[in-house]
């Protein structure tokens, strides 16, 4: 499976505004404080990157005492965390071999990254170790196996097919965490809509998004240079889009 070399597109992984503003509340975690008062909570972001998810949950919990964690195997990523993170324990290794001692969390989020995983069971065999007991894991990816009309896809046909070697059907998601003893709650959002296609250009351009770094640079100009022609064209031009997101909230059994 190709993997992505983050350290060659950190400095660039800001650029990208749409990263930033998908990043909402995490009503998951509230609802887990909500049904299990204690003192003191410790979270743990799992491939945190950049910090977004933290920086923004840090935010968003203030009132609340909890001990924040942040985890990613690529130092250049945590460079940029650290950048905008303070009071935050960050941990630089594999998911797959978590420096962590048993039951250290009562929350694991994973946001847009158990594709890049190499050894997806290993990583999951990790979280159930970590997690304590009634301690919940959501994992928050898109559903590419639901969205063959993503913009992406349309314009760089060959990132399909190498992303369906990276990504795990739902189902499979589902299978593989209910045989670790997890309780499982897996849910789907999806929309359909028409793009103006000059509105994902630049992220096109910036080539950060992981699937455009691993396509051959002869598929990626292709699909760039058909973006730039339409605009050009027709600076108005709209594609149909599709995009599917799936939250996965498991519950240590």
């Amino acid at each position: 499976m190709k993997t992505t070399d983050y350290a060659k597109i950190a400095h660039k992984y800001e650029k990208n505004q749409y990263r930033f503003d998908e990043v909402k509340f995490d009503d998951d975690l509230k609802t887990y404080i909500d049904h299990n008062p204690q003192s003191t909570y410790q979270v743990l972001d799992l491939a945190c990157g950049i910090g977004i998810y933290l920086e923004n949950q840090i935010k968003n919990f203030d009132k609340f005492d909890i001990n924040w964690y942040g985890l990613d195997a690529s130092e250049e990523m945590l460079s940029k965390a650290k950048e905008k993170l303070e009071h935050v324990t960050l941990l630089c290794d594999l998911a797959e071999n978590l420096p962590c001692e048993n039951e250290s969390f009562d929350y694991i989020s994973n946001n847009y990254a158990f594709h890049h995983f190499l050894n997806k069971g290993a990583v999951l065999d990790e979280v159930y170790r970590v997690l304590r007991q009634n301690g919940v894991y959501r994992m928050h990816n898109i559903a590419i196996h639901n969205m063959k009309n993503w913009w992406v896809y349309h314009y760089f046909p060959t990132a399909y097919e190498d992303d369906l070697k990276r990504f795990w059907e739902k189902e499979v998601i589902f299978n593989e965490l209910s045989s670790r003893g997890f309780e499982v709650n897996l849910r789907m959002e999806y929309r359909l809509e028409k793009v103006k296609v000059s509105d994902y250009l630049e992220y096109a351009e910036n080539r950060e998004i992981s699937i455009l770094t691993l396509i051959s640079d002869q598929d990626y100009q292709e699909g760039l240079e058909k973006m730039r022609d339409e605009v050009k064209i027709n600076p108005d031009k709209t594609i149909v889009n599709d995009f599917a997101e799936m939250f996965c909230i498991s519950r240590k059994m």
